[in-house]
């Protein structure tokens, strides 16, 4: 009797504290007469199954499953029972129930809802953590939004203008695709996800909405993957035509493609096989098997760390390269702390604050400090990178301008011609073509520098 005894009092306080006093329950009840509540409750309910009769035909059979009495139940139905009236705060609950899942087979499934006979203490304090998480559901969701429209229209910009097209761009238009799949499926995600409190039973079909669920949640992994390896890809071309001399840059793109698409693929697979022979539950949303989770946080963690030592060394590049250049840049220390700014939400430098800090190790504040800081940054990370690499770019606005006149050059000469057609005729001896600009006007609306060497190209541009 003592092991059920300490049993009964080590599954009690899991549905809510237990009082400051190890002995002492609330209303004045010790450990021992809680004990002897519940054992006449369990007898009460098991002799009520006896004396009941077994309706006829396929049912959920009658129980005490240690925490609740069950009557006898329809299949494909939910049961519910009062809340126990052994349970400490039962005076407070006791208009509350306990709902459970009775399976097509006639079996008791496992899920079962308990929380309107929680006690009310702890209820109040994940009341106030729900209300946290939906903030921070808010403010990602705005942040994902916003990323998306922004990504979007950057990356048409890099792609319809053919004077941007190089290494350098072609990465950056990778890196916004990911960044967009990874905000779109996070958000589609969140879209399939059960509502809490919702009943499986209610869900129809249940097994089609958990299928999509699963899909989403392995697409999301994947998506969310391939950005952090197009943030390595960023950080190793970088690295490269800073540090590195040679190659073709050919090769090179077509390694990048195979590393930014490829290599999430690897470690995405093998956790989808392992989630789903050994913690194959729900949506696969919540990690209580630690080690199955690490197959996908030790190469996510990996690249963090590699992009935080190639920022370190391009800064120490930079700055050599700074020093060197006090006369024209008398400014250098500023122009450091600007490139750095610049180079975090590229190489996703932000990462490393509580890269450290396992979901083991962060509680209570510590818990929601780290799930704030990096939903608030992973969120908007998308739309600092379009806004810093594209649309303040010097390159990307000047072609923006040049686009912009010649559209205005074109007009105003069909115009003219649409005047007096016969004049235009005499007046311009050399026929223009649809694209080309007289000469007078080129002056007026500026040229691109011609590629040169990229290295002197990107160190250029931090000063």
């Amino acid at each position: 009797m003592l092991t059920r005894w300490s049993r009964l009092l080590l599954w009690l306080s899991l549905w809510g504290p237990l009082p400051r006093r190890a002995e002492t329950g609330s209303e004045g009840q010790t450990a021992g007469e809680l004990y002897q509540r519940w054992e006449r409750y369990r007898r009460e309910c098991l002799e009520a199954l006896e004396a009941a009769a077994p309706p006829i035909g396929l049912a959920c059979n009658g129980s005490f499953d240690m925490y609740a009495c069950w009557d006898y139940a329809a299949p494909n139905a939910t049961a519910r029972t009062s809340c126990p009236w052994y349970l400490p705060w039962h005076q407070q609950v006791a208009t509350g129930f306990v709902l459970r899942q009775c399976g097509s087979d006639g079996q008791w499934g496992p899920w079962r809802d308990h929380s309107q006979c929680e006690n009310p203490e702890k209820n109040e304090v994940v009341q106030d953590q729900r209300l946290i998480l939906e903030r921070l559901q808010l403010v990602y969701t705005v942040g994902y939004s916003l990323s998306l429209a922004t990504l979007l229209l950057a990356l048409l910009l890099l792609s319809v203008f053919r004077r941007l097209r190089c290494t350098r761009n072609y990465i950056h238009i990778n890196l916004f695709t990911s960044f967009m799949l990874r905000a779109a499926a996070i958000l589609t995600r969140d879209r399939l996800l059960p509502r809490p409190g919702l009943i499986p039973g209610d869900q129809a079909p249940w097994s089609q909405a958990l299928a999509a669920c699963r899909t989403a949640q392995v697409v999301t992994q994947y998506c969310v993957g391939a950005n952090y390896t197009w943030l390595l890809v960023e950080g190793v071309y970088l690295h490269s035509v800073l540090v590195l001399v040679g190659g073709s840059e050919g090769d090179h793109f077509r390694c990048y493609l195979l590393l930014g698409w490829g290599a999430p693929a690897l470690f995405v697979i093998p956790w989808v096989t392992v989630r789903y022979l050994y913690e194959n539950t729900q949506c696969w949303e919540r990690n209580d098997i630690k080690a199955i989770w690490w197959i996908i946080r030790t190469p996510i963690l990996a690249t963090i760390l590699i992009n935080f030592l190639i920022f370190l060394r391009i800064l120490g590049i930079l700055l050599s390269k700074l020093r060197t250049r006090q006369m024209r840049c008398p400014d250098y220390r500023l122009r450091l702390a600007r490139s750095t700014l610049t180079l975090v939400p590229l190489l996703g430098i932000h990462e490393v604050v509580f890269a450290p800090v396992t979901e083991e190790q962060a509680r209570g504040t510590l818990r929601f400090a780290k799930l704030a800081f990096e939903i608030f940054l992973s969120s908007f990370q998308g739309f600092l990178v379009s806004v810093l690499y594209c649309f303040i770019n010097k390159e990307v606005q000047s072609e923006i301008r040049r686009g912009w006149h010649r559209c205005l050059l074109n007009r105003s000469l069909d115009v003219e011609r649409h005047r007096q057609p016969q004049r235009t005729s005499w007046t311009l001896p050399n026929e223009l073509g649809p694209g080309e600009i007289p000469s007078g006007h080129a002056a007026s609306l500026g040229t691109l520098p011609e590629p040169g060497d990229e290295a002197s190209r990107v160190s250029e541009s931090y000063c």
